[in-house]
């Protein structure tokens, strides 16, 4: 049967398709240290391109789910999500691939992939299925308490080997919360012990291991390079950060390259970068810097604005919805995406912290490109479903009134 493209969302379709034409630009001009490694551009540039087909296939069939089967696989994925997340802290499980001694990997039937990002997704759309059954004031502590479990639940494994990205999500949530109209005394007790627990963390890994050189163990082992990467980015600027280090070595060539694109509005244009060719990571997490590098401001402000414009679209849909999980699932998806790509682009210009999030639907990885792909599917079913929905309103209504008799006076 043809698929009815009537009611699609040309908008959203237009900002996703955008993003994908900037996504295959950025990778050709960044990829040059993968193609200098394979010796091809066949293998690091093709397989990505791959995924990315395969990104736009899934988003267009995603957009016929109805929301309520969606709603329903989130809790499915969430289960198994999660028990692959928890899987990612068990000393030495095969299936577990470690890279930058980050265990983040899962590799199943030959395919390697971030549960994390699985566990993201579902993680939004139980949440607002949950949080949109609020029907009284008594439910609003009841379905806090009962998603704030959740969050827990599938933030902890998350944690261990991914701090920034257990941070989004609760921002994410915390957004959720703000948005059901959940009480400010519960939000904010919520946010208080969280920023308590965070900044005693650090303190006890900064000086009781980083300033005497100890070395963590067990699953939290990696809380030792957060606060290395803290401290490196707040340090006093005694000229120490300017000289090339294996740590550091990210920050001082994306300034590099950031340099030279603000020298002109267009920046050096596309594929005249150089420094893609000495920034390890150019075409993961700091691919922003090699756009800037290449556009200059107007592309970066040009790329702020297209996912700002996401964030915009989605409030413009859900201000519409009256299916509340629709609507809570929509915005949390939408703010999911535009967070992360503003994260990633204040790391790369240097006005944060490294933290290793994507660029979404830019950055190389097969997993984020398609999972960002279900998102924008997801979204694009819900305005469709809201589209058509409005569409069958006016109809009966335009019925009704031709069902009228119409009465002369003689």
């Amino acid at each position: 049967m043809k698929p009815n493209l009537q009611n699609i969302d040309k908008t959203f379709w237009w900002l996703f398709l955008t993003l994908i034409v900037v996504a295959v630009i950025a990778l050709f001009s960044a990829s040059s240290t993968l193609v200098y490694m394979h010796h091809s551009a066949l293998g690091p540039i093709g397989q990505q391109m791959f995924f990315i087909v395969l990104g736009i296939a899934a988003a267009f069939g995603i957009q016929y789910i109805p929301s309520y089967w969606v709603r329903f696989g989130g809790y499915v994925l969430l289960v198994v999500s999660t028990l692959l997340v928890y899987s990612t802290m068990i000393p030495g499980n095969p299936l577990v691939v470690t890279i930058n001694g980050a265990a983040r990997w899962v590799r199943l039937a030959g395919i390697t992939f971030q549960p994390s990002e699985l566990a993201k997704l579902s993680l939004i759309i139980v949440v607002a299925d949950q949080l949109a059954r609020i029907r009284t004031e008594a439910d609003k502590k009841k379905y806090f308490l009962r998603t704030l479990l959740i969050s827990g639940v599938v933030m902890l494994p998350v944690m261990a080997s991914n701090l920034s990205t257990a941070v989004l999500i609760g921002l994410i949530i915390f957004c959720l919360w703000i948005l059901a109209r959940i009480p400010w005394q519960y939000t904010m007790s919520v946010v208080g012990i969280a920023v308590v627990a965070l900044v005693l963390g650090y303190c006890i890994v900064e000086f009781g291991f980083v300033r005497p050189g100890r070395q963590m163990h067990g699953p939290f082992k990696r809380a030792t390079t957060w606060v290395g990467r803290i401290d490196r980015h707040f340090e006093h600027d005694d000229g120490s950060k300017y000289v090339l280090t294996d740590d550091n070595i990210q920050e001082v060539y994306s300034a590099v390259a950031i340099a030279r694109g603000g020298a002109s509005p267009l920046g050096v244009l596309p594929g005249n970068s150089k420094e893609r060719d000495y920034l390890p990571l150019a075409f993961a997490d700091y691919i922003f810097a090699i756009i800037v590098e290449e556009s200059g401001v107007v592309g970066a402000f040009g790329l702020i604005f297209l996912y700002l414009a996401i964030l915009f679209r989605a409030c413009n849909v859900s201000s519409r919805y009256s299916d509340m999980p629709a609507m809570l699932m929509t915005m949390g998806l939408a703010l999911m995406i535009t967070c992360q790509a503003l994260i990633s682009m204040l790391v790369a210009v240097g006005l944060g912290p490294v933290t290793g999030q994507p660029l979404p639907l830019i950055s190389r990885g097969g997993t984020s490109v398609l999972i960002t792909s279900v998102y924008f599917g997801i979204m694009m079913g819900v305005s469709r479903e809201q589209m058509a929905l409005r569409e069958r309103v006016q109809e009966t209504i335009t019925e009704s009134q031709d069902d009228v008799p119409i009465v002369t006076l003689e």
